[in-house]
């Protein structure tokens, strides 16, 4: 499975059948899946602990770096896809909505190359 030809659809699909087959389901309360996205997260983050920002950039060159970050990242979707499930959220339409709040939020012209108007070194996504 590759990004260019699997659907979200078909990501939660395999989620929920996960779950399913062993009957997780009344484990994955919102509150437990939240929570343990959080966890995931912070394991995400411990790769990039105690080390600098350029050195960060220079993970996606270590084979088994990068494949160790590509594990926690994809139990952070996994569990974010679960919730998904659990709520019925459709990811589609929520995180179009977002990007439309965010770019009334953030417009490209007053931010571009910089986080905030008072920040223009600020290092940001």
């Amino acid at each position: 499975m590759y990004d260019d030809e699997t659907t979200l659809a078909e990501l939660r699909e395999i989620v929920r059948d996960f779950v399913d087959q062993r009957e997780w389901q009344k484990f994955h309360s919102p509150k437990n899946l939240s929570m343990a996205l959080a966890i995931e997260a912070a394991e995400l983050m411990e790769h990039f602990q105690w080390i600098s920002m350029d050195a960060s950039r220079q993970v996606g060159k270590d084979p088994d770096k990068l494949h160790a970050v590509g594990e926690e990242l994809a139990d952070v979707i996994c569990y974010a896809l679960a919730l998904s499930n659990s709520l019925n959220i459709d990811v589609a339409a929520a995180v179009e909505a977002k990007m439309l709040r965010n770019k009334k939020k953030y417009p490209a012209e007053e931010y571009r190359g910089r986080f905030g108007k008072q920040d223009p070194g600020a290092d940001h996504c």
